[in-house]
């Protein structure tokens, strides 16, 4: 069976403009960018982390910065392009495994590939450095991750009609996800880490920021972006699966039903069973241009794992920023958002 990945398209070429002049390259533009460098608090300076500000304000790396310069000028959305979101440590695999076999009914190449071998990400995997890729030849529908934030995103995506499937996960999981993640390359004070994520010095920026404007672009287009939570999909993933299914598409038949096709992808596709599998345990995906263990993308994914990693204060101060981020917006009616107000007066 072939699996449609976009590696295998990947073509090198010049940034130029379109009366085949030399345009100025992303590079040069982050160069000229006002503290794109070395305007981060202590924290991730001290721990020289290689950080970069995007024009659009969140920080990276700089090779992920301009890969998300050059995905917001030359990718063109269609209308049945199907994008997947994260803030990074919020679900990822998992948002990919599911949609990847709702759309294929293809659950058993997970038991070969990646879920990041199966679908790519657009800034680490496609659009990577001087690689502007011919995404032509692909079949409909393009199924595609990214963690890039909502305004700094090709203008067709919204233009376009196509469909948005987001995952967002409790910013207490989704920290100390991110800070084992880190400690994977280069070990950081757990107090410091704490304080840049509420600072907004992470990967792709303020957390609240991104699912904030993901929520607010459901809210307006909710037949164009589905906005789901790690906590719900945990707590009925058959269910939600089947959401995903009927959302892009390909709705389970009864008939499909019947011969139980959607329990089985949800019990391929659970982190567990993932997690074990020889694919994820021992092979390689390359981001980059490098090679990657896929095993960094599997942890525990237990939900209120915060509890083991956060003293009271350092979850009180997330769910404080919560509280006032989210305010207003209808999030805090929202698992795992409707929590907050109790669990501030429980510590």
């Amino acid at each position: 069976c072939l699996v449609w990945t976009l590696h295998g398209f990947l073509l090198p070429a010049l940034l130029c403009n379109r009366s085949g002049g030399r345009s100025k390259s992303p590079q040069e533009n982050l160069r000229s960018t006002p503290a794109s460098r070395g305007d981060l608090s202590d924290g991730a300076e001290r721990h020289r982390r290689p950080y970069s500000r995007h024009p659009d304000g969140w920080y990276m790396t700089t090779a992920g910065v301009v890969s998300a310069m050059v995905v917001k000028s030359h990718l063109t959305a269609r209308a049945t392009d199907i994008f997947l979101v994260t803030f990074p440590k919020s679900g990822t695999t998992w948002i990919k495994a599911l949609p990847y076999s709702a759309l294929h009914r293809r659950a058993d190449e997970l038991l070969a590939h990646s879920p990041h071998q199966l679908i790519s990400f657009l800034e680490s995997q496609v659009f990577v450095k001087d690689r502007i890729p011919d995404l032509s030849s692909l079949p409909e529908p393009w199924l595609l991750m990214t963690h890039i934030p909502s305004q700094s995103l090709p203008d067709s995506v919204a233009a376009s009609g196509c469909k948005v499937v987001y995952l967002c996960r409790d910013p207490k999981d989704c920290f100390v996800s991110l800070w084992h993640f880190w400690n994977r390359f280069m070990p950081w004070n757990i107090d410091d880490a704490h304080r840049q994520f509420c600072n907004g010095v992470s990967l792709f920026g303020l957390y609240w920021e991104h699912v904030l404007s993901y929520w607010n672009w459901h809210v307006e287009r909710p037949s164009e972006v589905l906005f789901l939570t790690y906590e719900e999909l945990a707590a009925d993933t058959l269910g939600h699966l089947r959401r995903l299914a009927e959302f892009v598409g390909r709705p389970f038949t009864t008939e499909e039903q019947d011969a139980r096709v959607d329990r089985k992808i949800v019990e391929i596709c659970a982190m567990e069973s993932l997690s074990g599998l020889e694919v994820n345990r021992s092979g390689m995906t390359n981001f980059t241009k490098k090679d990657v263990p896929n095993n960094i993308s599997f942890r525990r994914g237990v939900v209120g794992d915060w509890r083991n990693h956060l003293t009271p204060e350092m979850a009180r101060r997330i769910d404080e920023i919560t509280e006032v981020k989210f305010k207003g917006s209808g999030l805090l009616l929202h698992p795992p958002f409707l929590q907050v107000k109790r669990e501030l007066n429980e510590l």
